[in-house]
């Protein structure tokens, strides 16, 4: 019987990016709107986002041969295709036998009218919206313009359909965002919206930190190896940020 799963999946957090340091300066200073001359597509890594993503990538290159990615999934915007190229780059492994993808599909959750607003911008400009957002709860909430958590699940659900019928018993790589992370690890794990938003609720999602998963035979599933690994990042002194995404409305 063929094995439907890869039999490593590895799904990793883009680097630090332009955007996060910007929001991080616009919330500092209590402003409504998060100073980005780009879109949110076009942000690229910042200097540290750079030096994690490499970091990242000398970890990989040190696995030994038949433990590394044969396929890489990367989110079409910017960040993520530069840490794809930085961590591929820096690994030594050799470029004819890894294959990269990049698919809409892992791209950031949508925020619609709510993209490039601070905390104190959503709730100054759109105070309605955080009513209904208590109301309806984060996983369920659809911001004008935007997708809810629930929109994201259901575009993963047919990247994971695609990851076992075209790369079944290979070693996958996803490169993503913080939701991609975050929801893949809802499908994967099986759990339900508790579960998945208790998660969220005790930390961001660290930048090039990795969360990866073995296949089981005996459980015909994969299984939960690490979750939020940033070892490689410390080992090469760069440091760990743990940051919201961009357009961002706050936690509950």
């Amino acid at each position: 019987m063929r094995e439907k799963w890869p039999c490593t999946l590895w799904i990793v957090r883009h680097g630090q990016s332009a955007g996060n340091v910007a929001r991080d300066a616009a919330e500092a200073a209590g402003l409504p709107v998060i100073d980005i001359a780009e879109r949110d597509i076009d942000t690229p890594l910042s200097e540290l986002g750079r030096k994690q993503a490499r970091a990242l990538g000398q970890w990989f290159g040190e696995l030994p041969p038949g433990k590394r990615p044969d396929v890489v999934l990367c989110s079409p915007y910017v960040r993520a295709r530069e840490t794809t190229r930085l961590l591929l780059d820096s690994s030594g492994i050799a470029p004819e036998s890894v294959r990269v993808r990049v698919d809409e599909r892992l791209r950031e959750k949508e925020f619609g009218i709510l993209d490039r607003l601070t905390h104190f911008g959503i709730h100054q400009k759109y105070p309605e919206l955080g009513e209904q957002r208590s109301h309806v709860g984060k996983f369920y909430f659809r911001p004008p313009g935007g997708e809810s958590w629930c929109d994201v699940i259901l575009r993963l659900r047919s990247l994971l359909e695609m990851a076992t019928r075209e790369h079944g018993t290979q070693r996958v790589l996803v490169v993503g965002h913080q939701v991609i992370v975050n929801c893949m690890r809802y499908l994967i794990e099986c759990m339900d919206e508790e579960q998945i938003l208790a998660i969220d609720k005790l930390a961001d999602v660290p930048n090039c930190g990795v969360t990866s998963y073995e296949y089981d035979p005996q459980r015909d599933a994969l299984v939960s190896d690490l979750v939020n690994f940033v070892a490689p990042l410390r080992q090469a002194g760069a440091p760990v940020t743990v940051e919201a995404d961009t357009p961002a409305a706050p936690k509950p």
